[in-house]
């Protein structure tokens, strides 16, 4: 497996391309692309449309790593969860980075923002809340909270945004999102959820003239790997990862 899949309970690279026009949804063009897309990755086999007219095609789900990719209105989505390597995400992502602009009609003008996010989900029964609190400790001026005789943490969910240029065009974003709600933690009937940890690079507007998706896409891996290896892994997973298994010990 990759190098980061054994910080979590699952790994996951997802690409969104965000145009400022609407996509092309007409039977003949929406075919052609994912027939494209399969002839590279022969077991994207299930194809379908959801209600609100998103179109998805993607591998079986059932041995839990799988790639998909959906159109939806006005962006283009690609996704590998447990990738065997990240290199092989990109390399997919990058596929339908080359093949949108011919085949969906995307022009690097037309480019609203492509974000490149890396996921990780940790399976918990419990309060997640709590958990990230413990993890990851609250800031100085609020540190006093947690610490008010009878209380409980039901809501934290920590999120930066950072720019990495001086015209805000590039930015990354650290976030973490708990799936525990208040009536959880009163009857303390948990469920086993996910809890999970981004961190996306987003590079907004239109293209340079001298630039391209694909240029694009691998600096925004690049952005991703080094917040990773420089801070997100040693400062926000490592400790949830000790933090959960402590508590699933207990």
């Amino acid at each position: 497996m990759n190098r980061y899949s054994s910080l979590c309970d699952d790994f996951y690279v997802n690409m969104n391309l965000s145009t400022e026009m609407e996509l092309p949804t007409n039977r003949e063009t929406v075919l052609h692309f994912f027939e494209r897309v399969q002839k590279t990755y022969p077991s994207m086999r299930n194809f379908y449309c959801r209600e609100r007219g998103d179109f998805v095609l993607e591998e079986d789900k059932d041995q839990g790593d799988y790639r998909w990719v959906t159109i939806e209105n006005r962006r283009v989505c690609s996704g590998q969860v447990n990738p065997e390597s990240i290199d092989g995400a990109i390399e997919q992502h990058q596929l339908i980075l080359e093949l949108a602009p011919y085949m969906l009609s995307v022009s690097p003008l037309d480019c609203e923002a492509l974000d490149l996010l890396f996921g990780f989900d940790f399976s918990y029964r419990g309060n997640h809340n709590e958990v990230v609190s413990e993890a990851l400790g609250i800031g100085p001026a609020m540190d006093w909270m947690p610490e008010i005789p009878g209380t409980t943490v039901i809501n934290y969910e920590p999120s930066v945004t950072i720019a990495l240029d001086e015209d805000c065009r590039r930015q990354c974003r650290l976030s973490v999102e708990t799936r525990t709600n208040a009536y959880q933690v009163r009857t303390g009937d948990f469920t086993e959820e996910q809890l999970s940890v981004y961190v996306t690079a987003r590079q907004y507007g239109s293209l340079d003239p001298d630039n391209s998706f694909k240029m694009v896409l691998e600096s925004l891996a690049q952005v991703c790997h080094e917040m990773l290896d420089a801070h997100v892994i040693e400062h926000v997973l490592q400790p949830l990862k000790r933090t959960i298994a402590l508590k699933r010990s207990l």
